[in-house]
């Protein structure tokens, strides 16, 4: 899943929260300088990764789009599946998108001396294009697929997935509906067990 994803399957739990979001940055176990609960955020981005990862749902999704973009297509998913939460953002949270982003944004700002170099150096361009509430709409996952294709030196195409989106868009938006139900719940659950522990 991706930024979005990760965000919203905090549980509104802000330490919790910075780790899920900046556990990609992260590697192995150089984490255990940081506070125990943002320890504790990165450990349940990792579970959400492996519950994906493993689960036939994304799997289908990422089948559709492997002919023409390889071992890309997963994060390609992702990005789609964030697109998908966003858009249909009323159905999972009663906050409206462009409050709750902004309050992570915030919670980004306040906590700036935590987050890993790469992280910070990302972060003034996340905020200034808005990059999480343009999720929300396709012009905004263009952008965010143009840019990871430039990351890649144009090796990826993923700049052309937006075609793919509009071409099975009904069918990508099902499956991310039945998986991310499912996701809650492993989520739930996850987000329970790792606070029972000391």
């Amino acid at each position: 899943m991706n930024f979005l994803a990760h965000i919203y399957l905090s549980f509104d739990d802000d330490e919790i929260t910075l780790g899920n979001f900046i556990a990609d940055s992260i590697r192995g176990n150089k984490y255990q300088h940081l506070p125990k609960r943002i320890q504790k955020g990165i450990k349940l981005h990792r579970h959400i990764d492996t519950f994906t990862d493993t689960h036939p749902i994304p799997k289908i999704s990422s089948k559709r789009l492997h002919e023409n973009y390889g071992h890309y297509s997963r994060v390609i998913v992702d990005i789609f599946y964030d697109h998908f939460l966003a858009k249909n953002w009323k159905t999972y949270s009663d906050v409206p998108l462009d409050v709750y982003v902004d309050r992570f944004y915030d919670l980004l700002e306040d906590n700036f001396e935590v987050l890993p170099d790469g992280v910070k150096r990302m972060m003034p361009y996340m905020i200034a294009d808005n990059w999480i509430y343009n999720y929300s709409n396709m012009d905004g996952i263009a952008k965010v697929l143009n840019g990871m294709n430039r990351r890649t030196k144009n090796r990826s195409k993923m700049n052309f997935a937006i075609t793919d989106l509009e071409e099975h868009y009904h069918a990508f938006e099902h499956e991310f509906t039945e998986f991310f139900t499912e996701l809650i719940n492993y989520s739930k659950l996850k987000y329970k067990s790792i606070n029972e522990k000391i």
